[in-house]
């Protein structure tokens, strides 16, 4: 007889010939039924078909029960193969029908110890359930594979487990290309590397792709969870720097597409001596073993979401799950090992596997001393932390990430079956999954939370600038004798954060506080951010407008039912107004498409006032000439809104915000203009398109039309329009005072008069379809908050999402926005690979200095290298976003108590510019106490002396002036007086007050005359006054932290949300 086939597992199969007990398959027997039979009686048993007499007289006791000892295996079978850690050695089938009866240990000579024997119909019963559970807790592979590791045969769940409506759903696909079975020698000899995405949801980690890396000899797969491409290089250099350090081992070859993030690192294999295989262009068949390892991951990873019915955003944890199970289960490709055994050379323990988002209670240690108190703490599976003895859990309750290890799990229960997708906050450090050794099933001393920090740097190398955290109120247990606890690299020491911290999305609901996520980082957002000074109704407002999400797409709106509404609504507006006409496209004519945007709209109090969806055209496709003409529409500019709010502080003027619904409906279109039937109202086989009869959001000419529309009406109320600010219009009767400022659609009233105010607003409700929005709260992302001392004006939410968009929410911050002595224009580092975040990034930022002058400077840096932004530009630009994550709530007060009068701060930097030797131009002007303008520019000559850089930037802050003065005065404001201007240059000083002309000024006369004439005018007066005390040197250059928080003060600019 020979020895069975390794491959089988194992599997014994015994024929009851003559047992009159058992009588298989009209009889059964009960577990606990006693049975006598001879040793001879249970004698006939079959391996691979062949029959075997067993001639053992020791093979079965008499009287026994049948669930305590199995059937003597004669000592001629082998040893049972190893087998992962809580399988079963040996399993006890029914020949004919191959139904599991029993499983057993192996005890003594020839003995098994037997694992409940059942009915033959039980037995079925139980085989389906148990290879299904299997099933699940692998992320539903074949039969074949379910049946490998746990035991049960292939044949007898193989069509249960075909009819499985979730594998159906996650893996069906197309006839595959066919495989190249050329395999490496060796483990690390070659790699494939592939980066895939980005995903339409971003997943709790801030991430939107993931990078793939599978040793071709082992098929271990490494996952790498990313926020975007640049970060791909990084991740690989430190891969490299892994393997070696953990396997001894060197990477030969690596093989990936043409992308970008991996052409980049041509240098590096290069120097390192690593051959780089590239595919063809447009052949990703090429890089297959990369392409079809994605598949595999993706099958398995939808495989549990919808298992779990798990959120979208979930999508990340099911990425890394799925490249755990896979290290884990065995592979005919490598002779039914696993790549884990490939690696290490021992089968991995997988009895920790459990079925991704099932229920879970984890032991509650943070009682606090209640003796009352819950002991468990509900919460859903979400995956295998790397390097830490636990499960990763999601409390449902208070809706946090955080790891235990005293979990008990209801595997049959899913908490997400009966809830809709949720959106959370970002979670913890970027994780990886890798087949690193199981060190967290050793016996060794559990790890502290020190050491998860420092194994995820080991295993992940997680991405510093897009680092953010999960709580962990985990069990974690101190470091026992002689470990010791590694710490990060220092390069990382700005941005790593403990990997176990708090996401409190839960504060989002309660009234009495903002969120403040990260509490349990060592830089908690708490710390720098804070609502203590504000009303609870304004906290109110703040907390509505944190927790608001607005769909992104379409797909997403379709999702809930008040956007549909508000789709629909807004269609039956759009036919009332007699929008368009449908018809047939003429020839020649080109139908333009459409898109919807989704906004909430808030009332004061921070209710929501409705949700609005509005349809904008794509006027991007329209062509000059014959879609429109003229296009201009004046808009109000920043420095007006900052001054309109300025003088109502000091005034004492009420301020109110009214919406325009509609806005752009009531302008009349001239030209002929078609559009695509909007999406989701589309009829089938309709070919028709919308003529448009009035102009709509996204075209070119429709703020023209409809700002000329408002114009006619205001002026026909007795308003004036500013010539400084065509956005601005004044209304004066008697004692009456109103103001507005117009921002396309949203209208900022303004007056000294309550009953006035709401005359006018009545007024404007008969001419169009308003919105009163109330108390002016939230206007183009500024928020409004006022109190007796005046009004504070910051862009805190905008802050908060830019810092969450990069990941920085629990990174250290930093004490100033750019570094001293900074070389970034002389920067020699790699171009990155993604130059869009940057520009996205430095975008964002030129927003932000709509309050924020403490940016100027480093903004203009950071715009100058737009084009080709490097490494080093990149991680300039994170530092300004770390310098906010310290200063989240920071902006302008406009004090209610100080004067109407105009300070300015002249400031050059000569020739700062290393590359053009160009000087550099700063100023800000201030009204009373607060600054209301500022500018930091390059000057558009180069500068013989400091002497003529002043100058240059003396003329730029004088122009400013006089517009100020003029927009002043149709404010009502008369400033009779020279506007000072503080200016640390004595010879700038001097030639200001004097025509001298010599060698190094007689070039600079027309500059020069400029300026003193406005000084001869009674327009400014120049005073001197040290660097020390020039406030605009923080335009100008990178300062010190003390010098530049010094100047912050001086400044006027205040952080009412800083904790005390």
């Amino acid at each position: 007889m020979g020895f069975p086939d390794q491959n089988d597992l194992c599997e014994t199969e015994l024929e009851f010939l003559r047992v009159p007990s058992l009588g298989f398959p009209d009889q059964s027997v009960r577990p606990d039924q006693e049975l006598e039979a001879k040793a001879q009686e249970l004698t006939n048993f079959s391996r691979g078909g062949e029959k075997v007499k067993n001639e053992e007289e020791d093979c079965c006791k008499t009287p026994t029960r049948l669930d305590q000892i199995l059937p003597a295996i004669p000592r001629t079978c082998p040893p049972a193969p190893r087998k992962p850690k809580g399988v079963p050695s040996r399993s006890l089938k029914d020949r004919t029908s191959r139904m599991l009866i029993g499983a057993g240990e192996r005890e003594g000579e020839g003995l098994y110890r037997f694992r409940g024997i059942e009915s033959l119909a039980s037995a079925h019963t139980r085989v389906l359930e148990e290879s299904m559970l299997w099933h699940r807790r692998l992320g539903h592979p074949s039969s074949r594979i379910t049946g490998m590791i746990s035991d049960i045969s292939s044949s007898a769940a193989d069509n249960h487990i075909r009819s499985c409506d979730i594998c159906f759903r996650a893996k069906q696909t197309r006839l595959s290309f066919t495989d190249s079975f050329h395999n490496a020698n060796e483990i690390f000899d070659l790699i494939h590397c592939d980066l895939w995405g980005p995903y339409r949801a971003t997943a709790l980690c801030g991430s939107r792709y993931f990078l793939t890396i599978i040793d071709d000899h082992s098929r271990a797969v490494w996952l790498y969870l990313l926020p975007d491409k640049t970060m791909v290089s990084q991740q690989i250099k430190d891969f490299f720097t892994l393997i070696e350090r953990q396997f001894s081992k060197k990477i030969k070859t690596i093989r990936s597409d043409n992308g970008t993030e991996f052409m980049c690192l041509t240098r590096y294999f290069k120097e390192n001596g690593i051959l780089h295989e590239t595919s063809c262009v447009h052949t990703p068949q090429q890089n297959g073993r990369a392409e079809r390892k994605h598949r595999h991951i993706l099958n398995i990873a939808r495989a549990l979401r919808f298992q779990a019915n798990l959120p979208i955003e979930f999508w990340g944890e099911c990425v890394l799950a799925a490249g755990h199970l896979i290290n884990r289960t065995p592979s005919s490709i490598l002779q039914n090992k696993t790549p884990y055994e490939k690696l290490h050379g021992q089968p991995p323990d997988i009895s920790h596997l459990r079925i991704l988002g099932c229920l879970a209670y984890a032991h509650n240690k943070n009682t606090k001393g209640d003796k009352f108190a819950s002991r468990s703490r509900r919460c859903m599976f979400l995956g295998y932390p790397s390097g830490t003895k636990g499960w990763k859990l999601f409390d449902l309750d208070e809706e946090t990430v955080f790891i235990s290890r005293d979990v008990e799990f209801q595997e049959e229960v899913f908490p997400y079956h009966d809830k809709s997708p949720i959106i959370t906050a970002p979670s913890s450090t970027l994780p990886v999954i890798s087949p690193i050794c199981d060190s967290e099933t050793e016996d060794s001393a559990p790890i502290t939370e020190q050491t998860t920090v420092a194994t995820e740097l080991l295993l992940s190398t997680s991405v510093p600038s897009d680092s953010t955290t999960t709580n962990d109120q985990t069990d974690i247990e101190p470091l026992g004798r002689g470990q010791r606890t590694r710490q990060p690299s220092t390069r990382f020491r700005d941005y790593v954060i403990n990997t176990v911290t708090t996401i409190p999305v839960s504060t989002l609901s309660l009234p009495s506080s903002v969120p403040q996520p990260f509490s349990g980082t060592d830089y908690p957002l708490s710390d720098y951010l804070t609502y203590d000074r504000l009303s609870s109704s304004h906290r109110s407002f703040l907390l509505a407008l944190t927790i608001n999400i607005e769909p992104k797409h379409f797909r997403q709106a379709m999702e809930h039912e008040v956007w549909r509404n508000s789709m629909k609504s807004e269609m039956d507006a759009l036919e009332r107004n007699h929008t368009w006409d449908l018809e047939e496209l003429p020839n020649g004519k080109n139908a333009l498409g459409t898109q919807w945007i989704y906004t909430i709209k808030l009332r004061a109090d921070g209710t929501i006032e409705r949700h609005k969806s509005r349809l904008v055209v794509l006027g991007n496709n329209q062509k000059e000439g014959l879609d429109y003409t003229e296009t201009f529409s004046p808009v109000a500019k920043m420095t007006t809104v900052r001054l309109f709010l300025d003088i109502a502080a000091k005034k004492n003027y009420e301020l109110h915000q009214m919406d325009v619904h509609n806005a752009f409906l009531h302008g009349d279109l001239l030209e002929e203009v078609y559009i695509k039937i909007p999406l989701g109202f589309a009829r089938p086989n309709d070919t028709r398109v919308c003529r448009l009869r009035k102009s709509l959001y996204g075209l070119k000419q429709a703020p023209r039309c409809w700002f000329a529309k408002l114009v006619d009406a205001l002026l026909s109320y007795g308003f004036t329009q500013t010539h400084s600010d065509h956005s601005l219009f004044v209304y004066v009767r008697s004692r009456v005072t109103l103001r507005i400022l117009v921002y396309v659609d949203d209208l900022i009233i303004s007056g000294n008069s309550p009953p006035a105010i709401k005359t006018f607003k009545t007024y404007l409700s008969t001419c169009f379809h308003m919105k009163d929005l109330g108390a002016l709260k939230y206007f183009l992302g500024l928020e409004v908050a006022r109190s007796p001392q005046g009004i504070y004006l910051s862009q805190r939410k905008y802050t908060l999402d830019i810092i969450t968009e990069c990941g920085l929410l629990g990174c250290k911050p930093a004490g100033s926005p750019m570094d001293q002595n900074h070389k970034l224009a002389k920067a020699t580092g790699l171009v990155l690979a993604d130059p869009e975040k940057y520009r996205r990034l430095t975008g964002r930022l030129i927003y932000l200095l709509a309050t924020r002058p403490d940016l100027a400077y480093s903004v203009h840096i950071l715009s100058q290298f737009m084009q080709t932004p490097q490494e080093d530009h990149w991680l300039a630009a994170l530092k300004v976003v770390r310098y906010l994550k310290g200063t989240v709530g920071q902006g302008i007060l406009f004090s209610a108590t100080s004067s109407l009068s105009l300070t300015g701060w002249c400031d050059a930097d000569w020739g700062g510019c290393l590359t053009t030797r160009r000087s550099l131009s700063g100023w800000i002007i201030q009204l009373g106490t607060s600054p209301i303008t500022w500018k930091t520019k390059k000057q558009d000559g180069v500068s013989l002396s400091s002497t003529e850089a002043e100058f240059r930037s003396l003329r730029s802050i004088t122009k400013e002036i006089i517009w100020l003065k003029e927009l002043l005065r149709e404010l009502g404001i008369n400033h009779e007086d020279a506007v000072t201007v503080c200016c640390d240059n004595k010879s700038a000083i001097h030639l200001s007050a004097n025509p001298v002309l010599h060698e190094q000024t007689k070039h600079m006369g027309i500059i020069c005359q400029f300026v003193r004439d406005e000084i001869t005018k009674g327009v400014i007066k120049m005073v001197y006054v040290p660097t020390s005390e020039q406030f605009a040197d923080i335009l100008t250059k990178a300062l010190g932290r003390k010098e530049f928080d010094a100047f912050l003060l001086k400044l006027g600019i205040n952080n009412i949300h800083a904790p005390t």
